[in-house]
């Protein structure tokens, strides 16, 4: 007999959240085998929404599954993933907002690809994701000094502007204290190519670079630690 039996049946629905109604309807009820190869199609739909980042829908699962040579329809795929609450999370239309301004100015790549400095506070590289957060989706803006490879500076936003990529520079600034002359490199995002952020590099005596649209450096963000 498991430990839950000795404790009162009020007290267990009450902890579970259930009525106990329920439960008694739930003790009768007779326990349903489930087929090895549902099973199997089973832990393949969780892995496919999983895969999705919870964005695959029914009609997608299902070619998805057919594709795989499962034969089910729309309609049994709607209710297997009603039954493992595998909800689809609606995502917020991002607006285009890296497309910089006639007005904004593009400054010279001053690394073309070097991107090895001798050492540390030389060179910074800027740039700006996405991830998923308890609060929903957020924009992260990170500072990395390109010679240890390490995350200087970091700011997360629920929108992708300016004033985003300016404060994880201010923090990177007042923690590293860096002298002038410093090479700051990012792509040609509008962040980095407003009067605000061109105007807040000039008041700490840095120097401007940037590459093409989405390409800030050749080095995968996940090699960054969030280290000093």
């Amino acid at each position: 007999m498991c430990e839950s039996a000795h404790y009162p049946v009020t007290v267990l629905c009450q902890v579970m959240g259930v009525s106990r109604s329920a439960f008694y309807d739930w003790k009768q009820r007779p326990g349903k085998l489930i087929p090895a190869q549902e099973l199997k199609m089973r832990r393949r739909m969780k892995k496919l929404f999983e895969l999705s980042r919870e964005s695959l829908g029914n009609r997608e699962m299902m070619k998805k599954l057919r594709g795989e040579g499962y034969k089910i329809g729309r309609y049994r795929v709607r209710k297997l993933m009603k039954q493992m609450e595998l909800v689809v999370r609606q995502r917020v239309a991002y607006k285009v907002t890296t497309k910089r301004k006639h007005t904004d100015t593009v400054a010279n790549n001053l690394l073309n690809q070097n991107f090895n400095p001798t050492g540390p506070n030389e060179v910074w590289a800027g740039d700006v994701t996405n991830c998923r957060t308890a609060e929903g989706w957020m924009y992260l803006a990170v500072v990395m000094d390109l010679y240890s490879r390490r995350i200087v500076g970091w700011h997360m936003d629920k929108r992708m502007t300016a004033d985003l990529v300016c404060k994880a520079l201010t923090k990177a600034y007042n923690l590293r204290q860096p002298p002038a002359g410093l090479v700051f490199h990012s792509d040609r995002g509008s962040q980095y190519t407003s009067k605000r952020f061109r105007k807040l590099l000039h008041s700490y005596k840095m120097r401007a670079s940037m590459g093409d649209v989405g390409a800030c450096w050749d080095t995968p963000s996940s090699s960054a630690s969030l280290v000093v």
